[in-house]
């Protein structure tokens, strides 16, 4: 019988402070603002004959990775259907119900999703997680991602 672990990694380390905004519409949005949002993981893997399932070392190294990739930027959406981001001059000229917001290139990403949120960072962090090809034997990988106490979503990918 195939016996199956869960890992939490859950360290305080695994953060990363970034700005953002949230559309909620075509004409509404928030403003300007910043998270020190925190990242963690459940690891569901098989266990084996030397009573591991999976290296906690291995996953930690990849969060502590992506947060720092993440911290201290700007966060764009780049696929919003109510934003429009342009590049130009070293700046990004990000505009949104006929008002442009300019942020330099070099501090600001833009992310392959459709919105700046839990939700979508979760998903988006998870993708970059599955990347990096740590399964093994890993049958199950949740990522959870906070933007302050009680605010927190996840992502999961089953095997």
């Amino acid at each position: 019988m195939t016996q199956l672990a869960t890992l939490h990694i859950n360290k305080q380390a695994h953060k990363f402070s970034a700005a953002h905004f949230t559309i909620f519409s075509a004409t509404e949005r928030e403003r300007l603002h910043g998270h020190n949002y925190g990242v963690s993981a459940r690891i569901v893997a098989e266990m084996g004959e030397n009573g591991f399932s999976a290296d906690y070392n291995v996953y930690k190294r990849c969060l502590q990775k992506l947060c720092d990739a993440h911290d201290e930027y700007m966060l764009l959406p780049a696929q919003s259907p109510w934003l429009a981001v342009e590049a130009r001059d070293g700046e990004y000229f990000a505009t949104f119900n006929g008002k442009t917001l300019r942020f330099p290139c070099d501090e600001t990403l833009l992310l392959p999703i459709v919105n700046v949120t839990v939700e979508a960072l979760a998903h988006y962090l998870l993708d970059q997680v599955l990347a990096e090809d740590l399964m093994g034997d890993v049958v199950e990988l949740e990522i959870f991602v906070t933007s302050g106490d009680g605010q927190s979503s996840s992502a999961c990918w089953v095997a």
